[in-house]
Order: C-alpha cells, then sequence, then structure tokens
C-alpha cells in the first residue's frame, strides 16, 4: 500500500523559507517521478515542482522559479521542497503526488497522478 506523508508546513512571515517532506512508504521514489501541488481555498489544486524518476530533471511552475527547489534523499525514501522568499501568494495546503504516467507534456495535470498525501498547510502573513 502506498503512502506518503508531508510535514514542514507552518505559518511564517514574507520573505522567510520552510523545507517541505514527503515521506513515501510502499514504492521507491527512485523508481517515479514525484510532484508537488498546492491548493489555495477556492482555487483548483495546481502544479508547483516535479522530479524526474531518470536523471532527477526537475520542473517548476513559473511563479517559484529560482526561490523553490524540489529534491529526493534515496536513502530516506523522502521528496523535499525547500521554499525560499515565501511570499503571500504561496500560501496553500501542499501535496506531494507519485507520476506513474511519466508524460513530460503532462506533468501539470493532476489526473497524471495516482497517489496524493494529505497535504500539509503553509501559511504567509504579509
Amino acid at each position: 500500500q502506498v503512502e506518503l506523508a508531508e510535514s514542514g508546513g507552518g505559518l511564517v512571515q514574507a520573505g522567510s523559507s520552510l523545507r517541505l517532506s514527503c515521506a513515501a512508504s510502499g514504492l521507491t521514489v527512485r523508481n517515479f517521478a514525484m510532484g508537488w501541488f498546492r491548493q489555495a481555498p477556492g482555487k483548483d489544486r495546481e502544479f508547483v515542482a516535479t522530479i524526474r524518476w531518470n536523471g532527477g530533471n526537475t520542473y517548476y511552475r513559473d511563479s517559484v522559479k529560482g526561490r523553490f527547489t524540489i529534491s529526493r534523499d534515496m536513502a530516506k525514501n523522502t521528496v523535499y521542497l525547500q521554499m525560499n522568499n515565501q511570499q503571500p501568494e504561496d500560501t496553500a495546503a501542499y501535496y506531494c503526488a507519485v507520476d506513474r504516467g511519466g508524460i513530460l507534456s503532462s506533468i501539470r495535470d493532476t489526473k497524471q497522478y495516482d497517489y496524493w498525501g494529505q497535504g500539509t498547510q503553509v501559511t504567509i502573513s504579509a
């Protein structure tokens, strides 16, 4: 059974940093592409970042490029999202997910992701 457990969210001021963790069980993160999404109240869930299984290439939504970094620790079977210089518009529940479809053109589509964590709340105050 695949389980994803996010942690690391919190309430911080604008300009601060947080690191989110996604601990996986029931699968090996090195064998799958993994993604981070976020969802603000009243809005659709949106793509944030992904790290591909082969070679570890990474992709980001434009608004977080240069501020967020996705990475993985094979030994800990964990995926991270380092978020720097956070802004109020980054406020959302953040979710990690497993991309078993592997289609590069669909990395921003939630339908490509099969397993989801329960989410961790990130709130950025101005």
